[in-house]
């Protein structure tokens, strides 16, 4: 079996974690290789700014999809590496007790709501107020898978190379010290990002456990476009059967045809004439022969 052959089974039998890593794999790799070789033409597109998330919400009119879109870009090589890690990390635990579907929809929506986030920080905190940023990035849906699955099952002990078993909420208290610890330093609002897709996991579980599937969102926008697109399918003929009852016959009359008495005693009478002449018939015959000429 080839590479690609190889890389097509893992993508289609890998569920959606693995698609997950495809598609940010994907359009990390792509857009830097297609754009850097325009470079040597002298053709230059910054397409981060296009799928980018902007701190400026006025520009959500021209490029709404960037609320999701940032989700599923990379601005380096050890961005995206540490994401996908994380994110292969975090989806194996979130499987162990929920669906593949909840974890495509709880990515999607942990990217929203971190954005969210992010584009309110600038509005919130005056260390960040009349700046112009933008975003991109996984972290914010991989911190929401992380925490929601230390919200449901904190105790869940791992064992880590080189460190023994540890508890999975030891991991996720280190990971969300780092965030705050780097708050003031650099990428502020990329770091409040982060914590508001954590406190979007937090959401989930409860929103779960009291008998709301948030996930339940995307799938219906999934399907009602799924739908939307599918070629319809034409209705089978189906054969009608009715309880058919034969009308009863009316009986007819026959289709023979009987001589009329008339016409008979008109032959007889022309019979007798043939025979023995006119003068043979009677006077009655006569008569009767006579008013039937009229007729």
């Amino acid at each position: 079996m080839s590479i690609i052959e190889d890389l097509k089974l893992q993508y289609r039998i890998g569920g959606v974690a693995n698609r997950l890593i495809y598609w940010n794999v994907g359009l990390f790799a792509i857009p830097y290789i297609v754009f850097g070789l325009l470079t040597l033409f002298e053709i230059r597109i910054d397409f981060l700014s296009y799928v980018s998330l902007s701190s400026n919400p006025a520009d959500l009119l021209w490029k709404p999809w960037s609320l999701i879109s940032y989700a599923f870009f990379h601005a380096g090589i050890l961005h995206i590496l540490f994401n996908m890690i994380m994110l292969n990390f975090s989806s194996r635990l979130f499987t162990t007790y929920f669906t593949q579907k909840q974890l495509f929809g709880l990515y999607i929506l942990g990217s929203v709501f971190a954005g969210l986030i992010y584009i309110i920080s600038y509005f919130i905190f005056p260390a960040l107020a009349n700046s112009d940023a933008t975003l991109v990035g996984a972290s914010g849906a991989v911190m929401a898978i992380l925490f929601a699955t230390v919200t449901y099952n904190p105790l869940m002990e791992l064992r880590l190379l080189l460190i023994g078993n540890v508890k999975l909420w030891h991991i996720a208290l280190f990971i969300l010290i780092i965030d705050l610890i780097q708050l003031p330093l650099e990428n502020t609002g990329g770091h409040l990002a982060h914590l508001g897709g954590a406190f979007f996991g937090f959401l989930f579980i409860k929103a779960l456990q009291n008998g709301t599937d948030l996930s339940k969102i995307i799938s219906v926008v999934l399907d009602f476009f799924a739908n939307l697109f599918k070629p319809k399918k034409a209705t089978p003929f189906k054969k009608v059967h009715k309880n058919y009852k034969p009308e009863p016959k009316k009986e007819t009359a026959s289709r023979i045809v009987t001589k009329d008495k008339t016409q008979q005693q008109i032959d007889e009478i022309l019979d007798k004439i043939s025979q023995s002449g006119y003068d043979s018939l009677t006077k009655e015959e006569k008569e009767f022969l006579f008013k039937a000429g009229k007729n």
